[in-house]
């Protein structure tokens, strides 16, 4: 408890909410519920004085949903043309819900190649900036309608600490269907728990990630091991929790023990 204390005093916060988080477990749909249901916990937290950004996954599920195909598409160029269908239709809802709570939004499609071109991070930096000044939440999500890479990035996870590091966030959220990092693998043991802190990422806390059991996401444990990795070397904050936890974000900000909080690197 006494290391979560502190939450309630972070001022810039990036959300990165999974595929499994905001689509349907029977058919991989979109589901406005879940969705209406983040859409209201950002905006409350936004209208508590902070800074929000979100990385959203769930572009090709809502345009394999659109598009009525039975699977998800092996080939890269279909996958493209699937999630150039999704964004859009992702984007449409997400502006529709916010505005219900009279909030604005504005999307930024990125890869991880901006922070190997100077230029391409400043300027990310500077829109970033120049959208949180507006009062707008920057909702993110990676290229892959034309990236050969993000496709296979790992589900937004590392993304979403690459973003925490542009915006020089003060905490990362990973929302998925996870309640948080176990000492054993949950389905294999009953008696497996969620370890509430980390403080070092070695190979002892890589042997405890398991693989993704989603039909509707693709990363696992391992790529949010390594978004921890990423955030935490640069000073920031990371917490693995459960989007279907009730309010989980009011949770987390509170100081309750949600999830498994990953503690920056001093």
């Amino acid at each position: 408890m006494k290391y979560r204390l502190h939450l309630n005093e972070m001022k810039r916060i990036v959300i990165k909410v999974g595929s499994s988080s905001i689509t349907h477990e029977e058919t991989g749909h979109i589901s406005i519920q879940k969705l209406e249901h983040f859409v209201r916990q950002v905006s409350d937290l936004k209208n508590s004085g902070k800074e929000v950004i979100i990385v959203t996954s769930g572009a090709q599920a809502v345009g394999i949903s659109a598009l009525n195909m039975s699977k998800r598409p092996t080939l890269l160029q279909d996958k493209q043309a699937v999630a150039a269908v999704g964004q859009a239709s992702l984007m449409m809802i997400y502006q529709k819900l916010f505005r219900e709570y009279n909030h604005n939004v504005g999307q930024i499609l990125i890869t991880k190649e901006v922070v190997d071109d100077e230029e391409r991070t400043l300027n990310t930096k500077n829109t970033f900036n120049s959208l949180l000044q507006m009062n707008v939440i920057p909702i993110v999500n990676e290229n892959d309608t034309i990236s050969t890479e993000e496709i296979e990035f790992g589900d937004n996870d590392r993304l979403s600490a690459i973003v925490a590091v542009l915006v020089e966030a003060d905490l990362l959220i990973l929302l998925s269907d996870i309640d948080g990092l176990y000492d054993k693998d949950p389905r294999e043991n009953s008696d497996a728990k969620v370890i509430e802190v980390v403080r070092d990422i070695d190979e002892g806390i890589y042997s405890m990630a398991g693989s993704s059991n989603s039909n509707v996401g693709t990363g696992g444990m391992t790529t949010k091991l390594l978004a921890a990795e990423i955030a935490t070397h640069a000073g920031i904050d990371m917490i693995i929790a459960n989007s279907s936890t009730p309010y989980v974000i009011q949770k987390i900000q509170s100081g309750d023990v949600v999830g498994t909080i990953f503690l920056k690197k001093m």
